[in-house]
Order: C-alpha cells, then structure tokens, then sequence
C-alpha cells in the first residue's frame, strides 16, 4: 500500500469528504508524525506500534564495490516498534 492508496480507502469510508480533503488530511498526519520524530519525540499509536529516532555511533564501515574502509559518522535513524495487537493479529491470520 502507497500513500495514494490509503488516501484512496479513506476517501471510500468518508464519502462526504472530498480525495482531495482527504490527501491534505494524511499529508498534514505525516508531516506531524515527521516533525515529531525530528525534534526528538516519541510516537505511540496504541494498538499498531512505536516511532522513535535512535542514534546509530560512529563506525568504520566498507565501501562494497572497492573494499575501501569508509569512517561513518554519527546517525540517527527512525525505528519502529509494532505493537503487541498488530504483531498477534498478523500471526494469527497466517496460522
């Protein structure tokens, strides 16, 4: 599923709301959910999981095509962490 089509689904399931309401909708979640986790905030959806920005230490990394040593700084990288009832009803339905 892309962005296109969960702005598809929810335009279906809110019909008095027009694709175009609904697009500036999910956009305006995302760009919330984005700025929260740049200035360092935690999001927790109950139910489906966890956002968190994680720092990743510097390294001595490989550069795959010439085998070089490449020194790769301090990162931080968006982590997510489902949650307990997404994790069992996707083990459920394969079973």
């Amino acid at each position: 599923m892309n962005k296109s089509d969960l702005i598809n689904i929810l335009s279906q399931k809110a019909p008095h709301l027009s694709s175009k309401d609904m697009e500036i909708i999910v956009n305006t979640v995302f760009d919330s959910m984005s700025k929260a986790l740049m200035t360092g905030h935690r999001i927790e959806i109950r139910g489906f999981g966890s956002f968190e920005i994680r720092v990743r230490e510097p390294r001595v990394g490989r550069n795959p095509k010439s085998g070089h040593q490449v020194q790769i700084g301090t990162r931080r990288v968006p982590f997510f962490k489902v949650g307990k009832e997404l994790r069992e009803r996707i083990n459920s339905d394969h079973s």
